[in-house]
């Protein structure tokens, strides 16, 4: 199974995609505009804290870059905003374990502390989800309606090779049980 399988054109949650994207993107882009009126050095490890966070010039334009994308894929909507909050999701469940690695350690550029990576893993999870409600799923039955209308052609196919289930005189007569 293809991830663009399962991906309807014009889907009715188009709006969650969009507010989701939206949401989390001001958020990063608030978070990021706050660094910047500390005036913040870009690789400064010293421990300066915005909302709880600890922050550096160069994190505090990584979400302002992330939080613009997650903007401008609100304004286009559709599968495109689905797919963007797909893959920064996973950008940042990603930077979540990569510097849960770094805390501690000279690689820690963007100044992460504990809070950070808990605060990476959620807004990536939650992004996450914005992007796969409603368009990702276990498997559904070939008989569901919606799986039907992702996949019309084979729909179509399937019902053709099905004999026909109707009123008729063995569907008007009750069901029997089995002998023994």
């Amino acid at each position: 199974m293809r991830l663009r399988d399962e991906l309807p054109v014009d889907h009715p949650l188009n709006r969650v995609y969009r507010i989701g994207a939206a949401l989390c993107g001001l958020l990063l882009l608030l978070f990021g505009c706050l660094g910047f009126a500390d005036s913040l050095s870009s690789f400064d490890t010293d421990g300066q804290r915005i909302a709880g966070l600890s922050t550096n010039g160069m994190l505090s334009t990584i979400s302002v870059v992330f939080g613009l994308l997650l903007v401008i894929a609100a304004l286009i909507g559709g599968n495109v905003a689905s797919s963007v909050n797909i893959a920064v999701g996973v950008l940042f469940v990603g930077s979540g374990f990569l510097h849960l690695f770094l805390i501690g350690r000279p690689g820690n550029v963007l100044d992460f502390g504990l809070s950070n990576v808990v605060f990476s893993f959620l807004m990536g999870l939650l992004i996450m989800t914005f992007g796969m409600y409603g368009r990702v799923s276990g498997g559904l039955p070939h008989d569901n309606p919606y799986w039907r209308r992702r996949h019309p052609d084979r729909a179509a196919r399937e019902t053709a090779g099905r004999p026909r289930v109707g009123p008729g005189p063995a569907a008007a007569r009750p069901a029997q049980l089995p002998r023994r």
